[in-house]
């Protein structure tokens, strides 16, 4: 059977949100309707745009860009300060009656899913005939709209449910690639960045359709493991499965929102390399193992992206969690400004659990220096006792000494997760 997966994303979900909820309290004009803007304080570091309505786009107005900048556009901008609580309370309603339908439901941010909709497709005529029960039964319980895409992939979803907007179903499978997708303009590509489109322009990239019908071998040359990542998307090729979160899926991870944007791989690594003494910490002293780690960015224009893979040997070290974490994010970054990182385990193990490998396994892998050797095991462990004695900034090692910048992550807002 041909998988059918939907991607749900609300439309300008903050300002829809804020919307519903001042109707609610009696509010008389509508500001999905008027020029408006959901916006933080303009002499804060959150002072840019998070959400526009569609009469704000008119003027220009673009999600990421300074409030101030915002209203040089467009003077009567109604601006209204975000609320994150309210965000968390209609995201877990608009999830928990999605998942009346089918469990099979990976949430990928507070507004947009993805839904496995394979198991229930007999229940409805077409894709499109459930897709729009969906959306329309989402505007009549909670009063905004959304957008749902549909494919045989999650990628080619994602692509579906940005086409024309808001509250529309559209659909984009393998046979509609060359008709639907091919002629867009290359920076409406999945996960092709600024950077990225600038390197593809000089090769005379102008659409989708130039970059799939290159030889993918000078796409890598160009743009590395990215390359490969951009022109396979630019074919529908992508293998992730709909991952919807069990009940027994524990895990332990650690974000950080930067003080300022990460804009080098080396500023990356050594964020992310704090942050994996951190996790590795968290393991350590929950005498447990992860056999499974995850990598989220959020670009500065407030786009995520996550991805994952499983470990060669279960692992608390901090050193291989941070090996784990740069693989993961050359994978996955696209150039631009970072102003999140992020770090999670998962696949849980108790740390004396037996772990079975190979001679081979284990010959090969300390060739590349993956597996923590003894010493290693007990410099970590040392390095807990000692900040749990005089304090978290009592040893930091070398690596993660480096020039002003690194001010960025001791500056940022941190944020611990235990997931259950």
């Amino acid at each position: 059977m041909v998988s059918i997966i939907f991607h749900i994303d609300v439309n300008s979900a903050y300002l829809s949100w804020s919307a519903v909820e001042q109707l609610k309290n009696g509010a008389e004009t509508d500001l999905r309707e008027i020029p408006a803007i959901i916006g933080g304080d303009q002499q804060s570091r959150h002072g840019v745009v998070l959400a526009k309505s569609v009469p704000a786009k008119k003027y220009g107005i673009r999600t990421g860009e300074p409030v101030a900048n915002a209203f040089r556009k467009c003077p009567n901008l109604v601006s209204i300060p975000p609320d994150h609580k309210m965000y968390s309370r209609y995201s877990h309603a608009l999830m928990d009656f999605l998942k009346t339908y089918t469990p099979d439901i990976e949430q990928v941010s507070v507004d947009e899913c993805y839904m496995d909709f394979t198991g229930i497709a007999n229940r409805f005529v077409s894709p499109v005939e459930g897709a729009m029960e969906i959306k329309n039964e989402v505007y009549r319980r909670f009063g905004f709209t959304v957008n749902v895409g549909i494919s045989s992939n999650k990628l080619l979803a994602k692509m579906a449910s940005d086409f024309e907007k808001p509250n529309k179903v559209h659909t984009l499978f393998p046979e509609e690639i060359q008709v639907k997708m091919w002629p867009l303009p290359i920076g409406e590509l999945y996960m092709a960045g600024r950077s990225s489109v600038a390197a593809l322009e000089k090769l005379e990239v102008r659409t989708i359709g130039d970059l799939a019908q290159m030889d993918v071998r000078l796409v890598e040359l160009h743009l590395k493991s990215h390359g490969r990542k951009l022109w396979e998307f630019s074919n529908g090729i992508d293998a992730s499965q709909v991952e919807s979160e069990r009940a027994e899926a524990k895990g332990i991870g650690n974000s950080t929102t930067l003080a300022q944007d990460v804009v080098t791989e080396e500023e990356a690594s050594r964020v992310l390399f704090r942050l994996a003494e951190s996790v590795g910490a968290r393991l350590r002293k929950a005498g447990q193992r992860a056999g499974m780690l995850s990598v989220e960015i959020k670009y500065y224009n407030f786009e995520t992206c996550s991805h994952q893979k499983q470990l060669f040997q279960d692992t608390n070290s901090d050193r291989v969690i941070h090996n784990a974490a740069m693989e993961l994010f050359r994978e996955l970054w696209n150039g631009e400004p970072i102003r999140l990182l992020g770090i999670r385990s998962s696949k849980l193990s108790e740390e004396g659990e037996p772990q079975q490998l190979s001679i081979f396994d284990i010959q090969s892998q300390q060739k590349k220096r993956k597996l923590p050797t003894r010493k290693q095991e007990q410099l970590d462990k040392a390095l807990d006792q000692i900040r749990k004695r005089y304090g978290e900034s009592s040893v930091v090692r070398g690596s993660s000494l480096s020039s002003s910048r690194s001010s960025i992550s001791r500056n940022a807002e941190e944020k611990d997760e235990n997931a259950d």
